[in-house]
């Protein structure tokens, strides 16, 4: 992928293009640790289960999911297939590019799809519908692939999804659990995988989200308005600056930007070969188990993101710091509600991180991720 520091003639102009035009930088956003955190774990390991992001309104909340777009590092994907089917993952292909002749396709270099999910969209926008061009024109019964079809092995993002429609939820929970989506109607019949990491973002005073919805998401965090003046006055002159000029303001930025994409590339290769011990694996089960977590999806996640983290920091194996940083955005929105017990959900669980792993490690916890 060009960077800014390319020189070829026929190269430069591409990448001047695409930082003109990109979104406000990933690396230039302000504090709100956690979240970013949670966002790079997502890319590093999609399996985590996507991300949840609730807080105050004008927290930087879409900003960071939208600047996540331009940093995500590019995939190979078959010429003309429009879920996006990767050349060398047969097993996870559509119908089309499973065929005999698959071995033919041409494959592409392409961004990573992040895709929107308007809160009015429909069913038929959301999971495709038939193609009422060809049926009128041609006579011909086609499928038109939806929102799911673009998000395949992407990002789905959902802004104010705690606002979304039920009947839209339920669409994605059967669709994020089989990660196949299943369309007949019309006369047409059409399985395509839909392989994506769920992104949502909402204000909690407007709404809780469902049970069921909330469980799928791996990580839950949460961000607010920053305290700090010093902080707060950072926010605005970044701001001022990226709205006074967008391409010099990404331009500045483009070589943190790559770094952190580097960065990025590197841990999803480690990632396979990074270790999670038996004894930090055990002490994970024994946090779910005294905060009362149901099932077992907590335990998976924190796992996984654990060993997302250890791999981003360069290490082999998962150490007790890496869970101490992960737990809380993992179990946090997973522990049963009391309501009349005032305590914090997150302080549950970083109570619970000092009885386990000890009060120096499970504190030491606030490490920067960039």
């Amino acid at each position: 992928m060009p960077t800014a520091r390319t020189t070829s003639a026929t190269a430069q102009p591409a990448v001047l293009s695409r930082i003109a035009t990109a979104p406000f930088p990933f690396t230039a956003i302000v504090g709100q640790e956690e979240m970013r955190r949670a966002l790079i774990l997502a890319v590093v390991d999609p399996g985590i289960g996507g991300v949840l992001v609730m807080g105050h309104r004008g927290t930087g909340k879409s900003t960071a999911v939208r600047a996540l777009a331009a940093l995500l590092p590019p995939i190979k994907a078959i010429v003309g297939c429009p879920y996006g089917c990767a050349p060398d993952h047969p097993a996870g292909a559509c119908e089309v590019c499973t065929a005999p002749a698959r071995a033919a396709f041409a494959a592409r270099t392409v961004p990573v799809p992040v895709v929107d999910l308007p809160l009015g969209a429909t069913e038929d926008r959301l999971v495709g519908t038939l193609d009422i061009e060809q049926a009128l024109g041609a006579g011909v019964k086609a499928f038109e692939p939806g929102l799911l079809a673009r998000a395949n092995r992407g990002f789905l993002y959902i802004d104010e999804v705690n606002l979304l429609d039920d009947h839209l939820v339920d669409l994605l929970l059967d669709v994020a659990a089989s990660g196949t989506n299943v369309v007949e109607r019309e006369g047409v019949s059409v399985r395509h995988p839909a392989r994506f990491v769920l992104v949502g973002s909402g204000n909690p005073e407007e709404g809780d989200l469902r049970p069921q919805l909330l469980d799928r998401f791996g990580l839950s965090v949460e961000v607010q308005t920053m305290n700090a003046v010093a902080e707060r006055v950072a926010v605005v002159r970044q701001r001022q600056a990226y709205d006074a000029d967008p391409a010099t303001f990404n331009t500045a930025q483009e070589p943190a930007e790559e770094k952190l994409r580097r960065r990025i590339r590197a841990a999803q290769k480690a990632l396979p070969k990074t270790e999670l011990p038996d004894d930090i694996l055990y002490r994970i089960a024994d946090l779910c188990l005294r905060l009362g977590v149901d099932g077992h999806r907590g335990e998976l996640t924190v796992a996984r993101a654990a060993t997302a983290l250890a791999a981003y920091h360069r290490r082999p194996a998962v150490t007790a710091d890496d869970v101490c940083e992960v737990a809380i955005p993992a179990l946090r929105h997973r522990l049963r509600k009391d309501p009349l017990e005032e305590t914090d959900s997150g302080e549950r669980v970083q109570t619970t991180l000092s009885e386990v792993f000890g009060e120096t490690t499970a504190m030491a916890s606030a490490r920067a991720v960039l």
